[in-house]
């Protein structure tokens, strides 16, 4: 009977909402698109791990079962809290399997929002046998080939500027391509390459094609074996402290979203050079323990400085970009051998979890950072490792868990954190971390203000409140300290962080949101000229409302206006601006969708610049920054030929207001525009 009500009651919303989240050109929800432009303007960077875009289309065209999946699997949506599984798999295991999908808002601190999320990539069905299923796994599969072409129209100096013996040896095009099987979330394997550009293609150093080449082969859940990689893979342990590799948010909309969940081994088939292992994984599960071990080795790029006192060589960094187009990079191109290796054993039963881990490093040549004071703790020498504890725990509406860590000179850093349900309307999250200054890691990726889990003490508190079915608050306030000098700030500092958003979503076809952020960092004071710096605190205020309206079935409307504030009132102060129209015509009994957006910026200068997410073609990220003056537009087409043949055609162009040249160095441009041009096909065999 309390099935029965629960169906009936929640029915009509879910219905809605499935048809709210079918629009083929806006993949990704506007919640993650904020939460990609907080990554990328955290990192400076456009992030090419595109492992959860696969994800979520292989969850697409083969939904998870409710009635099979484990905690594994619902993490790996990325959708739920620690709090909303651990409720999901009590209600599954007090009442038994699960009649329909419409039964989900009966669960304990789910919401119509999250199930709206999550609709698109669940069903309800009967759970395969082992001999079936493994039987199936090689026949009943999708091959996939990808293949994708990007080129910058304009020529920057650096295709030009041979004479001065720095110059890109290859042509200005980014190939990529990408073969890949797979069957549900259970076997996949695949081959991938890419080129960018300014690098040689089958000629000089790259006569085997493309500069870089990644293979995997992945299985999942093959009697007591977990997971099984072979190839490269990426590496997930508790709450990031000592190694994370996969995609991972930072602050952000989804306030409750402050807990790393993934499984520990992950395949990788992105186009990144840099933040993943090659070698060998395995993960075993009996009863309630899960063990993995791995090991690794691979060469990476370091740029090798002449040790004059020991006659050899050591590094300074890594080089993450993957970039060898330069006779200088190309010297730089795979010359550190790393061998990595690591396990990690884990219980869990019922609500409460406890996971041990370890991971150790070695290199070839010495690490040796720049002898800058804010690198006085740094890691050094051909070795290094780590080892923590991570928890959690369920009680009721409760969810606890963290992290404590320790490197190999036996410094600490621990994370702590809690979700609660206070009530069907409200959600608070916590969050406290405290990394020593002396703490180290070479791929941690925890939830810190600083890039690099290290030289930290904070605390997080964030609020989410439906105060009515139409409408949801969402805010956070984050203070925190660094103990030790960081790069540009000559002195221990702190900072405050406060994000508010209000979201009005009356019905399918309308939403409507605004936001409003205010950051303070203390900085070096800009201009001082003396040896000994001072610390400024320099506020940046940050105020955006983006509406979206379906007109109908095909045609929907988007509409951004974006301000920013840098240190105002003061001498140095900036200002940005930015806003764009989107018009998206997606027809649901057509072979063809399209995008076109038109765009205005004006910013003081880069302290001021701004990020906007873009339909792009799929499978690939394009969240450009925007600083100086002017006007943006692009095109973004798909047509599907058939079941088989897919094709995405994206033209974008800036146009700068006043200039004659704009960008630095080798990839400066000598005008006022920039082209770009993007084409990929898949074809489905």
């Amino acid at each position: 009977m309390k099935k029965a009500s629960a169906i009936l009651f929640a029915s009509y919303s879910l219905l809605c909402a499935s048809f709210f989240t079918s629009t083929a050109q806006q993949t990704t929800p506007a919640d993650a698109e904020q939460l990609l432009e907080n990554l990328t303007e955290a990192a400076q960077a456009e992030t090419e791990d595109d492992l959860w875009m696969q994800q979520m289309m292989a969850f697409k065209n083969s939904p998870v079962n409710l009635n099979a999946a484990g905690d594994d699997e619902l993490r790996d949506l990325k959708i739920l809290t620690g709090l909303q599984i651990a409720s999901f798999l009590s209600y599954r295991k007090l009442l038994g399997r699960f009649i329909n999908i419409y039964e989900l808002q009966a669960i304990p601190a789910w919401d119509i929002v999250t199930i709206k999320k999550i609709l698109p990539y669940i069903t309800v069905g009967n759970p395969l046998n082992t001999y079936e299923d493994l039987r199936k796994r090689f026949h009943n599969g999708s091959h996939s080939l990808l293949f994708r072409f990007s080129q910058a129209l304009e020529r920057s100096i650096g295709y030009a500027s041979k004479a001065t013996g720095n110059y890109y040896l290859g042509s200005p095009q980014k190939l990529f391509f990408r073969y890949s099987y797979q069957y549900k979330n259970l076997l996949q394997y695949g081959l991938v390459g890419d080129k960018d550009a300014g690098e040689q293609f089958f000629k000089g150093r790259q006569k085997y094609g493309f500069d870089f080449y990644s293979f995997h082969l992945f299985v999942r859940k093959t009697g007591i074996i977990q997971s099984l990689a072979i190839g490269d893979f990426t590496i997930n342990l508790g709450q990031g402290l000592i190694q994370w590799q996969s995609l991972a948010f930072r602050k952000g909309v989804d306030v409750s979203g402050i807990k790393r969940q993934s499984q520990v081994l992950k395949p990788y088939n992105s186009a990144g050079e840099h933040n993943f292992h090659r070698g060998a994984g395995i993960t075993i599960r009996k009863a309630n323990m899960e063990a993995t071990a791995f090991v690794s080795l691979r060469k990476i790029s370091v740029n090798l400085i002449a040790d004059t006192i020991n006659t050899d060589f050591f590094f300074s960094s890594f080089l993450a970009s993957g970039n060898h187009r330069t006779p200088g990079e190309l010297e730089d191109r795979n010359n550190l051998r790393q061998l990595t290796f690591g396990a990690c054993l884990s219980w869990t039963k019922n609500r409460f979890h406890l996971g041990v881990n370890g991971i150790g490093y070695n290199f070839s040549r010495p690490l040796q950072k720049r002898a800058e004071p804010y690198n006085l703790f740094a890691i050094s020498g051909k070795n290094w490792s780590n080892f923590s504890m991570d928890y959690s725990y369920t009680y009721r509406n409760f969810h606890f868990f963290g992290e404590a860590a320790t490197d190999k000179n036996y410094n600490r850093a621990i994370v702590n954190g809690l979700i609660i349900s206070v009530d069907p309307k409200v959600d608070l999250s916590f969050l406290y971390r405290s990394l020593s200054k002396k703490y180290q890691s070479i791929n941690g990726n925890a939830f810190t203000e600083n890039t690099n889990p290290t030289n930290e003490n904070g605390f997080y508190a964030g609020c989410s409140l439906r105060l009515f079915q139409s409408i949801r608050l969402n805010t956070y306030v984050d203070i925190y300290k660094f103990p030790w000098l960081r790069y540009l700030v000559d002195a221990p500092s702190f900072g405050k962080d406060f994000f508010a958003q209000l979201t009005y979503a009356p019905n399918k076809e309308f939403e409507i949101y605004t936001r409003y952020h205010n950051e303070s960092k203390q900085i070096n004071q800009p201009g001082h000229t003396t040896v000994m710096n001072s610390l400024v605190l320099i506020p940046k205020q940050d105020w955006r409302t983006q509406i979206t309206y379906r007109l109908n079935r095909n045609i929907s409307l988007r509409n951004r206006f974006e301000l920013i504030w840098y240190n105002k009132n003061e001498q140095n102060k900036e200002n940005g601006f930015l806003g764009f129209f989107d018009f998206i015509y997606n027809p649901s009994s057509k072979p063809y969708s399209g995008a076109i957006r038109l765009q205005y910026f004006e910013s003081g200068d880069y302290n001021s610049r701004l990020y906007a997410y873009e339909n792009d073609v799929l499978y690939s990220y394009s969240i450009p920054v925007f600083f100086d003056k002017g006007f943006r537009y692009y095109l973004n087409l798909n047509y599907e030929l058939n079941k088989q043949v897919s094709f995405w055609l994206k033209w974008a162009q800036t146009i700068y207001k006043g200039k004659n040249s704009f960008g630095s160095g080798l990839d400066e441009i000598n005008g006022n525009t920039k082209s770009e041009v993007r084409f990929q096909f898949i074809l489905y065999l």
